[in-house]
This record gives structure tokens, sequence and C-alpha cells, in this order.
């Protein structure tokens, strides 16, 4: 009845998605604790520099140099402080997106390999005289292997459309920061 045993072998493919779903949790604890850590040390830089500044306030008598202190001294540290926080965090999403896109497209790979070789598999087992609903089912096969290799390209445009995104606040609060020295 079929030309060789049907053979399932389904142990590597879920231990493959247990992999990914192991990999992707890890890049977001990673990305986590980056940004825990960035926000720590730019905790305790402001209150470093809130301390200094406050004790260099209080030994001004006059307001208006009081002011002046405070307008060209303390108002662009503390944008300069901000734009250096910004920058950080933006290279830890950009850096964990790129981990998690390299994973999604392995992931792909490897499950359309599976599914190639289930079907190949599949076919090649195809009862005597069912040749017409194998080409039905091969031709229905290839289709849905077009639609994978879409979802795959339309993964990977989210994914630079993300870091395009990211760049583009980047450079969106780069441009307010040096307008404001300008001005």
């Amino acid at each position: 009845m079929s030309k060789k045993p049907f053979d399932m072998k389904a142990m590597p493919g879920q231990q493959s998605a247990v992999d990914a779903t192991r990999a992707a949790g890890r890049v977001a604890i990673e990305s986590a604790q980056a940004i825990t850590q960035i926000n720590q040390q730019a905790t305790q830089e402001l209150a470093a520099m809130i301390q200094r500044r406050v004790s260099e306030l209080m030994k001004t008598q006059d307001p208006k140099s009081a002011f002046v202190y405070v307008h060209a001294e303390v108002l662009q540290d503390a944008a300069k402080e901000i734009t250096q926080y910004h920058n950080q965090l933006l290279q830890v999403l950009k850096s964990g997106n790129q981990e998690l896109a390299d994973i999604a497209e392995t992931m792909i790979q490897e499950s359309k390999a599976d599914l190639i070789h289930f079907v190949n598999e599949a076919t090649d087992n195809a009862p005597v005289g069912s040749e017409a609903y194998v080409s039905v089912f091969k031709t229905s096969f290839n289709n849905a292997l077009q639609n994978f290799e879409l979802i795959r390209a339309a993964m990977a445009d989210s994914f630079t459309n993300f870091e395009k995104s990211v760049e583009n606040v980047s450079n969106l609060s780069g441009q307010k920061g040096s307008s404001k020295k300008k001005g």
C-alpha cells in the first residue's frame, strides 16, 4: 500500500519552537535589564547633578544671575542628559529588535523546511492511484509556500519599519535638542 513507513518527527520541531521561545524570552529579559540599568544610572546622575546645581544656586545672591545660571547651565545640561538617556534606550531597543528579527527568521526557515519534509514524506507514501489528489495537494501546498514567503517578507518589513521608527524618533529628538541650543 505505501512505499515506505510514514515518519512523524514532531519532537525536533517542538524543541525548535521551545528554543526559539526561550531565545525571545532571553532577548526580552536582557533588554529589560539593560533599560533598568540605564534608568538606575540616569537617576543617580540626575540626583547628583541636582544636588550640585542646587548647592551652586544657593551660593548666588542675585536673582538675575540665578536665572541666567539656571537657563545657561542647568537646562542645557539637563537637555544633554535627556538626549544621552534617550539614545541609550533607543540602542537597546534596536539591538533587541534585531535579535528578535533573527530569531523569527530562523524559526520561519526551520518551520518551512519541516513542512516541506512532512509534505514530501506524505506524498511519497500516497497510495497507488492517488496521483491526481497528490498533484492537487502539491499545487495547493506550493501556493501555501508562496503565502508563507509573503508572511516572512511582511515580518521582515515590520521589523525594518520598527527600526526606522526608532531612528526617526532619535533624529527628531536630535533636531529638537540642536534647535534649542541655537535659540
